[in-house]
């Protein structure tokens, strides 16, 4: 079994925001995590915690689109203890993917997940020199996740929706107002 912890939630974060569940051997697991190259830190962050988790698995990395992003890779069926939704059985989207319950209750674990979530869907970016933090996703319970984590530690989030070309729904959760100190909280970076 494998431990909950402030690790494991960051791990939580990353997967639903760019992780990828298959079982290409058909044994085990892999959980891969896909991350721009422009952000060597963050990937140093995910291959460090998916290592500290899974001590006696190989992480690795992989190369992908000539060279501009990597996919982070590590094979368990120990995955199935945290990932909150299934191989083979459709999309995150089709299965409602979302934070666990035990994320969700405790405030260190909902920083961490935070962390990861917005590192992979999220953005930080100036609107009129004003410092925003972004989280987008087309997983409504998922979205209401992330405005509730945030609410949670304090801060004051808003929602909003527009409807895509393909008729989908792409939901954004921002941050305007006390930013600087939310990333300081959670300690995110985008590097």
């Amino acid at each position: 079994m494998i431990e909950k912890s402030a690790t494991l939630a960051y791990i939580v974060g990353v997967a639903l925001g760019d992780g990828n569940l298959s079982c290409p051997n058909g044994r085990a697991l892999r959980l891969r995590v896909t991350c721009d190259n422009k952000y060597p830190d963050i990937i140093e962050e995910i291959t460090t915690a998916l290592s500290k988790i899974f001590p006696q698995n190989k992480v690795s990395l992989c190369e992908r689109h000539k060279g501009t992003c990597c996919d982070i890779s590590v094979y368990s069926n120990k995955l199935t203890e945290f990932i909150p939704w299934e191989n083979n059985k459709g999309s995150k989207i089709e299965q409602n993917a979302h934070v666990p319950d035990w994320v969700l209750n405790n405030l260190e674990y909902t920083q961490s997940c935070l962390k990861g979530l917005i590192q992979t869907d999220g953005s930080i970016y100036k609107d009129r020199e004003y410092v925003m933090v972004n989280f987008t996703n087309l997983i409504k319970p998922l979205i209401d996740d992330v405005f509730n984590m945030i609410t949670a530690i304090g801060f004051q989030p808003k929602i909003q929706s527009s409807i895509q070309k393909n008729g989908n729904v792409k939901y954004v959760v921002r941050l305007s107002r006390d930013v600087e100190n939310f990333i300081h909280q959670i300690k995110l970076t985008k590097t």
